[in-house]
């Protein structure tokens, strides 16, 4: 049968045994032989052949074909060998497979034995934790049950699928009694400790105290929380009896007591409670926040009833105070207490969490800080105006070109003075205000100053002749403008440009003060515009001058009797009268605006612009006019 089994199993070799070339390499590389007969391309006629090369060879035909049939035996024999081989190795991995079986079945049962054991000492761990948690509980032995609860607790997780179990039900409604226990037995150690009425325990915190706070630490937090809330209020106590609204201590003018007294509770607190609540809860900054709440509510109580009695002077000297006491805070403590609920809203100093923690309860009341600026702006116009009128124009200086009036700097030096005070105040409406008195004084300062004080141009009486323009050749009559009002007129142009340019940056300014909410509300184009009203009336009346100036000439040549004159001379008068003007005039305003080069270019623009087509249209009215006078004219 085995015999059977073989033959069938070579047969099947021999019909499915087709080796690619890349593994036939690979053979013939691990077992190299010479033999024709391990070829691949073996050929039987070629190998007969070589065995048979002649007839005569045929002669030990016998002895070839035993020495085959020897080969083939042997070969038999082989695979026979090889061929069992397998068969065994079926029946041994059979064998091997039901052994792993076997050896998985035992460390399933391993495992859940090792499961079980651990169980039953977790079960046996809970049982006896919570036995010694109520035991201790009732002892107050806190520091114990404080690295007792956090192990029960960790052990009763691994119920937490088996809480189906009565038993195990059953301990973990006992750990929950007795978190509630201990949760209503410490807020009532510290009630005793720290009573709401009456005065504060003397001495130091207590061991007990010290260590019932590391069990609310794994209680529910709210225990923790009640345990804060009321420590505080207890240590704010005092405060609230001293600064209450009728005393005289509790006004605006003795507020740095208030921080006295808080600065002198936080040293009390770390000497005698500093080591008694766990560094993580951060009390002496609860402690400060907490007393900046209450500051900020009393104060604003206390304000509203005395609003009347609230000056700028006084106001602000809450304020720096305030400020002051909050940038120690914030030198102090981190503000990692502080919620989103704690600050007010839109703080313009990130680098300081505490800004505004109190201070802002004197924001309603800032409307008495903008009023005086309103009145002190008020008084600053007016003595720009008295001062300008006592010592009258500037002189002219060509040497440094058109000065800017100085009154428009010390204007925007008190701006920013107000916008950064105003800004530590409140960055919301209060801004918008100081904003649109920014503006009313700016326009105020364009009409009262600059257009208020521009020359005024007045009309001539009589025409010029010929012989007046020669008579102006001679230097006895100026242009109408004098040296003076053509200094004052680019000074005021420097000034307008001036103050456009610093309006501009001023409202950058105030935009990145103000909160980003209030930040459209920021707006002094219409003041822009008022000033570049100023430029382009003092440019259109220093080309008016200049225009007016030439005018006469112009006039003159229109009457000339054109068709009379005889022979060509030199340039005419009314051309040296032009000239003469332009040459007056040009380089004083170029010089008195050397630091505004292209409102000199315009005035440049538009004066040509102004002149050409009237000389044009005198030129027209010149005829009749004769060969010898349109000569003379050209020559012009």
């Amino acid at each position: 049968m085995m015999e059977e089994e073989e033959l069938e199993f070579v047969e099947e070799l021999e019909a499915v045994l087709q080796l690619t070339p890349e593994v036939q390499l690979a053979i013939e590389q691990v077992f190299p032989s010479q033999d024709p007969l391990d070829r691949a391309d073996f050929n039987a006629v070629e190998y007969i052949n070589t065995l048979f090369p002649t007839e005569q060879s045929l002669a030990n035909i016998d002895e070839v074909v035993n020495k085959i049939r020897l080969k083939i035996r042997r070969l038999d024999d082989n695979i026979r060998t090889v061929v069992r081989g397998q068969t065994n190795v079926g029946q041994d991995g059979r064998q091997v497979k039901e052994i792993t079986r076997d050896i998985k079945q035992l460390d399933h049962a391993k495992r859940h034995l090792t499961t079980s054991i651990t169980t039953l000492n977790h079960l046996h761990m809970l049982a006896g934790g919570v036995d010694s948690l109520e035991a201790m509980t009732r002892r107050r032995q806190y520091g114990e049950v404080a690295n007792l609860l956090q192990g029960v607790m960790n052990v009763l997780e691994h119920f937490h699928k088996y809480m189906g179990i009565p038993q195990i039900r059953q301990l973990s409604e006992r750990v929950k009694a007795a978190q509630t226990e201990l949760g209503q037995q410490i807020l009532a150690d510290f009630e005793e400790a720290f009573p709401s009425q009456g005065t504060k325990r003397p001495g130091g915190p207590s061991n007990v105290l010290r260590d019932a706070c590391l069990v609310a630490n794994i209680l529910d937090p709210r225990v923790k929380q009640e345990i804060i809330k009321k420590f505080i209020k207890q240590h704010l106590s005092e405060y609230l009896v001293l600064f209450q609204e009728n005393q005289d201590v509790a006004w605006l003018d003795k507020i740095d007591r208030r921080y006295a007294w808080i600065k002198r509770q936080l040293v009390d607190y770390e000497e005698k409670y500093g080591r008694m609540f766990p560094r993580e809860w951060y009390m002496t900054e609860r402690i400060a926040v907490e007393f900046c709440h209450v500051t900020r509510t009393e104060l604003a109580k206390i304000m509203r009833t005395r609003a009347k009695e609230i000056e700028v002077k006084l106001l602000l000297f809450a304020i720096q105070r305030t400020t002051n006491f909050e940038g120690f805070l914030a030198k102090r403590f981190s503000g990692c207490t502080l919620t989103d609920g704690s600050l007010p809203k839109k703080p313009k100093a990130p680098d300081n969490p505490f800004h505004g923690l109190v201070s802002k309860c004197f924001e309603p009341h800032l409307y008495v800080y903008i009023e005086s600026q309103d009145k002190n702006l008020g008084e600053l116009i007016d003595r720009f105006v008295a001062d300008f009128k006592a010592q009258g124009p500037p002189k002219p200086n060509t040497d440094e070109g058109g000065a800017v009036l100085p009154s428009c700097a010390d204007l925007f030096v008190y701006y920013k003075k107000c916008m950064v005070q105003c800004s530590q105040l409140s960055t919301g409406e209060p801004m918008i205000a100081l904003t649109t008195i920014f503006q009313k004084y700016l326009r105020e300062y364009a009409w009262k100053i600059l257009s208020g004080n521009l020359p005024k141009t007045t009309t001539s009486s009589g025409g010029l002749t010929i012989s007046s323009l020669l008579k102006e050749k001679e230097g006895s009559e100026a242009a109408k403008f004098t040296l003076e009002e053509l200094c004052l007129l680019c000074s005021i142009l420097s000034t307008a440009e001036y103050c456009l340019a610093t309006t501009q940056q001023l409202e950058e300014k105030l935009k990145e003060k103000v909160d980003v909410s209030l930040t459209e509300r920021i707006n002094l184009t219409g003041e822009m515009d008022t000033f570049s009203t100023v430029i382009s009336s003092s440019i259109q009346l220093l080309v008016q001058d200049l225009d007016a100036a030439c005018d006469p000439a112009l006039t003159a040549m229109s009457k000339m009797q054109w068709q009379n004159v005889e022979h060509v001379g030199d340039q005419s008068p009314y051309v040296t009268s032009v000239i003469l003007h332009i040459k007056q005039n040009v380089p004083i305003i170029r010089d008195n605006l050397a630091s505004t080069r292209k409102y000199f270019t315009q005035f440049c623009i538009k004066f040509a612009n102004s002149f050409i087509p009237k000389f044009i249209t005198h030129l027209f009215k010149c005829k009749p006019i004769s060969m010898v006078g349109a000569e003379q004219v050209r020559w012009t």
